[in-house]
């Protein structure tokens, strides 16, 4: 009898998942997804950007010690403190384009003046509330999502409970 009753119900009051309200289909199913895919794809470029902002002498861990530059091999002292390079700079110095900053350095021993590559505190406060300012953002979105889920699964149970009641 309940297989035959099951078979008569249209599919939207079968398969609550992909009905919403009152028995309509779900009609955000294609939306939801794009807007979830939009969310994952901005994620993604947002760690991207903050990786190519952080990653800093990746390309200088296969050099040899001979070419090595001289901060690596002997003892030096910061003549500048750590400052952020103009478009110019970054396009001509090789310290600058790994992070855009770049403090002046004396080595003792050699006494040779280079500059390294350095991280600033300014970048990474930017890049501390950039990330805290998406984690607020996606889970004010997803707590949103949360409720309207939890409201549309309330609504079909009360539809269920309530055409139980009318075939009694």
């Amino acid at each position: 009898m309940a297989a035959a009753a099951e078979k008569t119900r249209p599919k939207e009051a079968q398969d609550p998942i992909s009905s919403c309200r009152h028995g309509q289909p779900f009609s955000c199913t294609n939306t939801s997804q794009s807007f979830r895919l939009t969310l994952f794809y901005l994620f993604m470029l947002n760690i991207r950007f903050s990786e190519s902002l952080t990653s800093h002498e990746g390309k200088d861990s296969v050099s040899t010690v001979s070419n090595a530059p001289c901060w690596q091999v002997e003892q030096f002292f910061v003549a500048e403190s750590c400052k952020e390079c103009t478009r110019f700079e970054v396009k001509t110095r090789e310290a600058c384009s790994t992070t855009g900053f770049v403090e002046k350095i004396n080595c003792s021993e050699s006494q040779r003046e280079e500059y390294k590559s350095c991280r600033s505190a300014l970048m990474e406060e930017t890049l501390f509330w950039r990330f805290e300012g998406t984690m607020l953002t996606l889970s004010i979105i997803f707590s949103v999502l949360v409720i309207h889920r939890q409201t549309a699964l309330d609504r079909l149970a009360s539809e269920k409970v309530r055409r139980q009641i009318e075939s009694i």
